[in-house]
């Protein structure tokens, strides 16, 4: 205190600190901010007061105004369920192969259902729907379908799954393995003829005759497929686990098949409905014909490469 002076050049005073010669000006804060910040206080003790704000022990302090973000949540939720109930309404009345119909109904079968598939469906299809060979998820945006590619087709293959234990209308198909029963010169021509059948590699007439007498039950006398077992097409050059040599030869001898939970016990009809609108509508989507009777899975082999 007895330091303290005032600074000729500025006409404030000192705090009365020196460090070699150096002084610290008594500087008082801007007016403007000084108010400003007690406004700031105020505020804040108002908002303590009024909203949840202070962290107790077990809980937060409630705020005289009653609100929450829980509750705030609910009310947005319940606006947004009533103000989508009458298009639910509307999908949940209108056929599965009756909403292309109606566009505009169509269309927001598809916005919904593209909302539901990020959320239930992108971990294994990816966000775009491409799906994965290394990992066996198909790529829903072409137009190569185990079961068919039609809106009910797809409807019921998220509906019943595949391959899903305890549901008796699953998708269903198998091929048992070759490994053992063929050598690895057969199953090396096996693998070329299969290739050769949508131009990827050169004809190899012993594959061909191994074909004929294994294959052609369910994967058709040129790789056609059938869609009444889900014996998948091998012409078209689309590859569920990959179309290398390699990979083929390893799905001769091991096949590898996968499965896609029921959805039917998970998620209500019309989000069912809406994501079959969905995935019709990636640029696959086939137009809708009534399905033939189902065959039943064949003993032989039905999954050759996808």
């Amino acid at each position: 205190m007895a330091n303290k002076r005032i600074d000729q050049p500025t006409g404030t005073e000192t705090v009365g600190h020196e460090w070699d010669g150096i002084e610290e000006l008594n500087t008082p804060l801007p007016r403007w901010w000084l108010w400003l910040f007690y406004i700031c206080i105020a505020f804040a003790i108002g908002y303590s007061v009024v909203y949840p704000a202070l962290p107790m022990l077990n809980a937060g302090t409630q705020g005289t105004s009653g609100w929450t973000s829980r509750g705030q949540l609910a009310q947005d939720t319940a606006a947004a369920d009533a103000a989508q109930k009458a298009v639910r309404e509307q999908i949940a009345a209108t056929p599965v192969e009756l909403l292309a119909s109606n566009p505009d109904l169509m269309q927001k079968a598809i916005d919904g259902g593209k909302a539901a598939f990020k959320v239930n469906c992108s971990h294994c299809h990816g966000s775009g729907a491409a799906g994965s060979q290394t990992l066996g998820y198909p790529n829903l945006n072409d137009d190569d379908w185990l079961w068919g590619g039609d809106i009910k087709s797809i409807e019921t293959t998220i509906v019943h799954g595949i391959r899903q234990v305890g549901d008796d209308q699953t998708r269903q198909s198998a091929m048992p393995p070759f490994e053992g029963v063929f050598n690895p010169g057969q199953v090396s021509g096996l693998s070329a003829h299969v290739l050769s059948l949508s131009g990827k590699a050169k004809a190899n007439p012993e594959g061909a005759a191994l074909f004929a007498q294994n294959c052609t039950v369910c994967h058709g006398n040129t790789g056609e497929g059938s869609r009444a077992v889900g014996a998948p097409k091998l012409k078209d050059a689309i590859w569920l686990y990959g179309g290398t040599d390699a990979d083929v030869q390893h799905q001769v001898r091991q096949p590898r098949m996968g499965v896609m939970p029921a959805w039917g016990t998970r998620l209500d009809a019309v989000t069912i409905k809406m994501l079959a609108a969905y995935v019709h509508s990636l640029g696959g989507g086939e137009a809708f014909a009534p399905a033939a009777p189902v065959a039943p899975a064949p003993t032989g082999p039905t999954n050759v490469s996808h």
